[in-house]
């Protein structure tokens, strides 16, 4: 199935390009809304499907805003649907009936931005490669696949573009930034070590020090937690497909990208200074 990222922005964002209430009326319609909601089992958070008559604005607002806190997975799918619905309908052509209008489109775009994705002029969602950003604009794109990660989205655990899972890519972009570059052959826990080594961090190869500040445990257990997430990676392929090891459950791989958002924000945050000491 295809997924789309799925944020409050985006929720508002998506709303508004199907909204017709300041216009005459625009596709999709209605029934297009309700083949998508029924086929992807979002008809508990329908208000249509409760008897209540909602414009197309609200109606997807309610679904996605259920989607978002009860069946996050298939919220993704909804929105990707629903944009291809829209593209389809000549939504982002000017010379379309259908045409969502410049400001709305913009809204989208930008809400897209916001979580690590391109939505062109022409309506094409694709996650935002990497391999061409570096300095600020890379570290607001790795916030942004930190975002989802802590969300639990799978397609924030491999890092569009680079090959790299994400606390791969988040400690080669703080080595770059604290010393101009870094290794691209070392294995995942050496990188890792350095990156931590970098921002002051303990790891397992620090000695323990008989009253030491307990954050120290801390750091150590996540050096080893992000070592242990690395480890079921399923590295054939470069990203295309299921990130994680035939034998990661559903909820193991959901469990293991959130972890991975966490340790990953808190590296970048004591890279740009936010992180508390």
């Amino acid at each position: 199935m295809t997924k789309a990222p799925l944020s409050d922005p985006i929720i508002i964002a998506i709303a508004q390009m199907v909204d017709d209430a300041q216009s005459e009326r625009r596709d999709p319609s209605h029934s297009d809304l309700e083949f998508e909601i029924k086929r992807l089992g979002l008809s508990a958070g329908d208000p249509k499907s409760l008897g209540q008559i909602v414009g197309k604005a609200k109606r997807v607002r309610a679904v996605l805003s259920w989607a978002y806190e009860q069946n996050f997975l298939a919220g993704q799918e909804f929105v990707a649907a629903l944009i291809s619905l829209v593209r389809g309908h000549g939504g982002f052509r000017e010379s379309s009936p259908n045409y969502i209008g410049r400001h709305n489109a913009e809204n989208a775009s930008a809400a897209f931005a916001g979580e690590g994705y391109e939505l062109s002029s022409d309506g094409e969602l694709r996650s935002r490669m990497l391999d061409n950003l570096s300095g600020l604009a890379l570290t607001d794109a790795l916030q942004a696949y930190i975002r989802r990660a802590k969300r639990g989205s799978d397609d924030a655990a491999l890092v569009t573009g680079t090959g790299k899972d994400l606390l791969e890519a988040v400690a080669g972009h703080i080595l770059q930034q604290q010393y101009g570059s870094y290794s691209t052959i070392s294995n995942f826990p050496t990188l890792l070590g350095q990156a931590f080594i970098a921002l002051g961090l303990a790891t397992p190869a620090d000695p323990v020090v008989s009253g030491e500040p307990a954050n120290k445990r801390i750091e150590r257990a996540m050096y080893e937690l992000a070592c242990g997430i690395n480890q079921l990676r399923n590295k054939q392929g470069t990203g295309h497909g299921r990130p994680w090891a035939p034998s990661v459950t559903e909820m193991e791989a959901r469990m293991a990208v959130e972890f991975m958002g966490v340790v990953a924000e808190r590296l970048l945050n004591l890279q740009q200074g936010k992180g508390m000491r």
